[in-house]
Order: structure tokens, then C-alpha cells, then sequence
């Protein structure tokens, strides 16, 4: 090893932040366990990363102390061996920390560098989301829903030492699988778990991507301005009241055109408007304002702004009416209440198709219980 090797960790905001921390520390450990150097450090998203907002953990590891200094003299990387991606719906892109408009997952990937994601998924059914690279890069999955382990509650489902032993895998210049194994031991003690990253490292699916291939979409951007055009003092232009949802009456508000913040979900939220009551509470306890008021009374969720919080379907009283739906099943952020009203029965098999394909929850639970049931089943397949 002759040069520093660069990893990103995209993770769920506070539902996945000790996850994203563990998997950062562990590579840098594992590394000097074969005398090379390194760094894990964090990048915040905002708020502190509230509601699943995107937000990055990253490790360097060098073969000396020179070569990493030179690595850590930028903000962060430009460019990365490894990208690890916690949550398969952040393959649609994200914007969280830095504010510039959706930017690929894939954007600081090298040539020839690796996107390794924990999905259920197949390759080609991941690939038709994550924007198109000019050049061929490797994608690996690391089978498994999104893991919630975040700041006051880590799910320990073995999600980070699956997630090591891709890297070793992946990038046996930076660390091996013996690294992280003598590292499991040390630190976290735990036999079963370097049982699982060995498992993980035989066992991950690899594919090449190539240029042609994903998502042809220009990513969501914007032009800065320059310094010299910016006006005097400071002035942030306020975004204008929301009017009339057509001439045939009902309410939007006007969302924020720069900030699309459903990159930040996880879920979205479908509403069967058949067995909807009108009881304005999705509308009315929405923490984003997504809710639109439709001309005959009903409430349109405006994708474009939700981040798939959830809270819609917790305080919906009626059974069924709202459902929070895993976000790859869907491709564009087009009106539901629209397309109910050109097709209902179309619709309706829609949304009946929906809710019984639903893998799990990501995060959350919908019953008291859930979780122990969920930890005794992952100790049956150990």
C-alpha cells in the first residue's frame, strides 16, 4: 500500500448515526492492526440531521502519518475508493450536507472504486436509481433492510461487521478480512460477530456497472452566485404564501424551490382517498406542511417536500387509509390525488399491490413487540 485509501459512509441521520460511526471507527482500527494510519471523522447534516436527513461518516487510512496528513488537508474527500451506502433509498440521490442541490450517491466514487449497499434488492433493480458515472464502477450488496441503530437506540443486527467484511472484500489493499475479524474481537468482544463478517465477505453479490447504465436524470442543481454579485448586507428572500390549488378551489402551500427535501425518506406515505373521512389530521399534524387540500376536500401529500417522517400514518384514525411504503417501489413524486381521480380502480389494485409488497419498516415500529420478535428471528439465522 502505497497511497491513502478514502471510504464515505451515507447514512440515516440520527436512526443510523452509531451505525455509520462504528463501521468508520472499525475500518480505521483494523488498519493499524496492520500498521497503517488513520482517521474516522463525521460530517453533519443539519438540524442535527433530523428526520433521516442525510449525513456522512469517513474513514482515511494510510500507509504513514506524511501521506494521511496530505489526505486530511481538504474539508473532506474529493474523491473515495469506497462509497457504503446504509439505506438503499439514498441510491435516488441526496441533499443534506452541504446544501447543493441532489447530488448522485455515487458522485466522489473513483473509476474502478466500489458503491457497496445494504439492500434487499437485486444489482439491476438498485442501478435504475443511482445516476449514470462516465466511467465503470463496481456495486456490491450487502443483503439486508436499512438497520436502526441510531443515537439512543442501537439495534445490534450485525449490520456493521457485514458492512467491514464487504470492505475487505472490496478493497483488501486498504484492510483484510483478518484485520477486521482480530479487530471484532478486541474491541467488541464478540465471537459471533467475526463469524459474520466472514460470512458477509463470502457472501456479498458483486457487479459491474457500466457507463451506459442507471439513471440518465441530470441531478436537481442550482448556480451560485458569485461574490461580486452578492447584495449588500444579508438578505434571504422569503418564500412567497401558498395560493389556490386550482380554480376549482383547495390549498397548497408553496414550498421551498431549492430544498427538495425527499431525498431525506426512507418511506413515503400512499393514501387509499376511498376510505379517506376528511378529518384534516394527516393535513393539520404534518411537521413539513406536505398536505395539500385538494377542490373536493381531500389531502394530497406534495412529494417533492415530504421526508417520509411517518407521523401522517400515526395519527390517520381510520385503518388502512394512509401506509407508509418502502421508496423503491416508486420513480417519480407524481400527484396520488390525480391519479386517483383519472382512474379509481386503477388506483385502488395500485395501492393494494403496494401494501402487500412492503418489505418491513425501516425504522419505527408498528406494534409493541416488533423489535424483540425481529432481534429472535436474526438469532435463528445465525
Amino acid at each position: 500500500m502505497e497511497r491513502s485509501y478514502a471510504v464515505e459512509i451515507v447514512y440515516r441521520g440520527i436512526f443510523q448515526k452509531n451505525l455509520a460511526k462504528n463501521i468508520a471507527r472499525g475500518i480505521v482500527l483494523a488498519a493499524r492492526r496492520e500498521g497503517k494510519v488513520g482517521i474516522a471523522f463525521g460530517r453533519y447534516g443539519d438540524s442535527p440531521e433530523r428526520n433521516g436527513i442525510p449525513a456522512k461518516q469517513f474513514a482515511i487510512v494510510a500507509p504513514n502519518e506524511e501521506i494521511l496528513q496530505e489526505s486530511m488537508a481538504q474539508y473532506e474527500p474529493k474523491e473515495v475508493d469506497v462509497t457504503i451506502v446504509l439505506d438503499d433509498t439514498l441510491c435516488k440521490g441526496v441533499e443534506s450536507w452541504a446544501w447543493y442541490g441532489l447530488q448522485p450517491i455515487n458522485k466522489l466514487l473513483k473509476p474502478g472504486g466500489t458503491l457497496i449497499v445494504t439492500s434487499l434488492l437485486e444489482p439491476d433493480e438498485l442501478i435504475k436509481f443511482i445516476h449514470r458515472k462516465p466511467y465503470e464502477y463496481n456495486l456490491a450488496i450487502v443483503k439486508g433492510a436499512a438497520s436502526f441503530s441510531g443515537l439512543w437506540v442501537y439495534k445490534d443486527d450485525h449490520t456493521d461487521v457485514r458492512v467491514l467484511g464487504a470492505v475487505a472484500r472490496v478493497a483488501p489493499e486498504m484492510v483484510s478480512l483478518g484485520s477486521i475479524q482480530q479487530m471484532i474481537l478486541r474491541e467488541w468482544k464478540n465471537e459471533l460477530k467475526a463469524t459474520s463478517a466472514e460470512k458477509s465477505y463470502s457472501r456479498i453479490t458483486m457487479r459491474k456497472v457500466l457507463p451506459h447504465e442507471g439513471n440518465p436524470e441530470e441531478p436537481y442543481s442550482f448556480v451560485l452566485p458569485r461574490w461580486y454579485e452578492m447584495r449588500e448586507g444579508i438578505a434571504i428572500p422569503a418564500i412567497p404564501v401558498g395560493g389556490k390549488y386550482n380554480e376549482e378551489g383547495g390549498f397548497a402551500a408553496t414550498p421551498n424551490p431549492y430544498f427538495k427535501k425527499f431525498s431525506t425518506r426512507t418511506m413515503r406515505p400512499v393514501v387509499d382517498f376511498d376510505k379517506c373521512v376528511k378529518c384534516t389530521l394527516c393535513w393539520l399534524q404534518c411537521p413539513d406542511t406536505c398536505y395539500n387540500v385538494t377542490p373536493d376536500g381531500y389531502y394530497d401529500v406534495n412529494l417533492d417536500t415530504c421526508c417520509g417522517c411517518g407521523v401522517c400514518e400515526a395519527v390517520c384514525p381510520v385503518d388502512g387509509c394512509i401506509t407508509m411504503i418502502h421508496e423503491t417501489n416508486f420513480t417519480d413524486h407524481k400527484s396520488q390525488w390525480k391519479m386517483w381521480k383519472q382512474d379509481k380502480q386503477a388506483y385502488a389494485k395500485w395501492v393494494d399491490e403496494l401494501r402487500r409488497s412492503r418489505p418491513p419498516r425501516s425504522h419505527g415500529f408498528q406494534y409493541r413487540g416488533q423489535y424483540e420478535k425481529e432481534l429472535a428471528s436474526i438469532a435463528e439465522e445465525r
